[in-house]
């Protein structure tokens, strides 16, 4: 019989990446993965807000790279053509904005509130902690008021 999908794995995220992946996505999906099996609530069920981050986050690593690269602008020139239509010199009309600035903008944005999501961020960690914390006291009262109830 098949395991439903939420059970393989024993429920829990596979330090694999599924094969799919880029090369970067595949090398922060090992070290998100160890770091949330640690220290949160995620589970296999979470796996799809796991590849996007990662997704993300190389989305997030080529962008800058082309930008280092490019440069976050770049000149615009206007040709200059002779009476035959050679071009015989160029003018300057100014910068455009590389168009990967935009993808590396859109891309972090992204990173922050998926890793939210997951507990990433230092302030996300605090509120899960906080809710479990709140969890496991009302579970722990529920469970005294039964007893009482029983009891009494």
């Amino acid at each position: 019989m098949k395991k439903a999908d939420k059970d393989i794995n024993g429920g829990t995220l596979s330090y694999r990446p599924p094969d799919y992946l880029g090369r970067q996505a595949k090398v922060i999906w090992r070290k998100v993965v160890v770091f949330l099996e640690e220290n949160s609530a995620v589970n296999r069920v979470d796996s799809n807000l796991v590849e996007m981050y990662c997704t993300q986050y190389e989305i997030y690593r080529n962008a800058y790279k082309h930008i280092r690269e490019n440069g976050e602008v770049q000149a615009i020139y206007k040709p200059v053509q002779d009476f035959e239509g050679n071009v015989i010199d160029r003018t300057f009309q100014g910068y455009k904005r590389n168009p990967m600035t935009s993808i590396y903008s859109d891309s972090i944005k992204n990173l922050a509130k998926i890793g939210s999501e997951l507990g990433l961020s230092p302030a996300s960690r605090a509120e899960l902690l906080q809710l479990s914390t709140n969890t496991s006291k009302s579970k722990t009262n529920a469970v005294n008021a039964l007893k009482e109830l029983l009891e009494g």
